[in-house]
Formats: C-alpha cells, structure tokens, sequence
C-alpha cells in the first residue's frame, strides 16, 4: 500500500471550536482511494468520509502538496513509442486521449508533477508496461 497523509486544523461549522482533521491519500487494492476524519475538541462534532476514483478531491490534494511537497514522475530513458505510455495515462486516470497526450508530453518533457500517491499509481502502470520511470522530490 502507498500512502501519504496530513493533520490539518480548521474552525468547527458547528460551534466555531477548533477541528483536527486527518486527511490521506492512499493506492490499495489496485484503487486510488482518499479519506478524511475530524473532530471538533469542543462539541460532539465528527465525521469520516472514503472513497475512490481516478481523482482526489481537490482540497485533499492541496492539503498534501503543502505538507509534504510535489512530486516529480519523469521518464528514466528513452522510449520507442508513446501508446503504451498513453494507454497507462488513459486506463490509471480515465483521462480522454487529447489530455493523455498533453500529460505525455509532459512526462517526455519537464515531468508530471502531483502527490507522491499519484505520481507512485502512474509509476507503477507505467513500469508494468516497461518504460523505466523515475519518481522524485520536485521540492
């Protein structure tokens, strides 16, 4: 499992206390899943929330790259042809083919730039399809 998380605190919509919210990112079971639970410290205030999908919430994501930084997927050599780079794009993010070239071209190019969570699940179809990637700090 590859996972990545944040504690995050906010005002309570309830009472106006503080909340401590956990927030993640997680790839398990051949999912990109997310999660997030909170609780107030000064009301009964509480919730959890999961689920899955080939896009995180915005607001989880955000709450990642400020914690821990952007990550860097970039190609680790040369490749012979972009359709299988184009079929991992497509079939890991449900992406239509004109967004799956410009991510393409983004990954021959600067590199794709996203969670660590993300950048890892891309990694992985791609690796599956033999094209040698590399995952790093885009810091």
């Amino acid at each position: 499992m590859i996972t990545q998380g944040v504690q995050v605190t906010g005002r309570c919509s309830a009472c106006g206390g503080t909340t401590t919210c956990d927030v993640g990112q997680f790839f398990h079971r051949g999912m990109l899943r997310w999660g997030t639970e909170g609780h107030c410290a000064d009301c009964p205030n509480a919730w959890c929330e999961q689920d899955s999908g080939p896009v995180t919430p915005e607001n989880i994501r955000q709450a990642l790259l400020q914690a821990h930084g952007p990550t860097r997927l970039r190609l680790s050599g040369d490749v012979p042809s972009l359709v299988p780079v184009l079929q991992a794009l497509r079939s890991t993010q449900a992406l239509p083919l004109d967004e799956a070239r410009a991510q393409a071209a983004e990954l021959v190019g600067t590199g794709l730039i996203g969670t660590l969570v993300e950048m890892e699940i891309l990694a992985l179809h791609l690796r599956r399809r033999a094209i040698a990637v590399s995952v790093e700090s885009a810091a």
